[in-house]
């Protein structure tokens, strides 16, 4: 669904991640910067929705996912081209930096 922003748990996070491309926001609801981050995302997702995958992940519910991508501070994003991790954007990042990196890996194929 364009513009939308899914929440991925173990079961789902690969196989969500393995085409295409994908900005996962690894999150907390007791971090304060990851709450500011999430009416960015919902903006940039609304302009992206049709070309980039939009996921969050919950670090607290989803320790596994957490620890196999090595996330020891959040707010972290993620952005995968085809099940690779092709950028990783730590803190919160604004629209423009993020239609920028979303722009040069949509259009190089990074």
């Amino acid at each position: 669904m364009p513009g939308r922003i899914q929440e991925a748990g173990a079961n789902e996070f690969d196989s969500i991640v393995a085409s295409g491309v994908v900005l996962v926001d690894f999150w907390a609801q007791w971090c304060g910067p990851c709450l500011m981050q999430i009416p960015i995302l919902e903006k940039v997702a609304q302009k992206w929705g049709d070309r980039v995958k939009f996921v969050k992940v919950n670090v607290d519910q989803n320790t596994s996912i957490a620890a196999r991508h090595g996330i020891r501070s959040i707010p972290i994003l993620l952005l995968y081209k085809d099940g690779r991790v092709v950028r990783q954007l730590v803190g919160v990042q604004s629209e423009t930096a993020l239609d920028s990196v979303l722009e040069a890996v949509t259009a190089a194929g990074s």
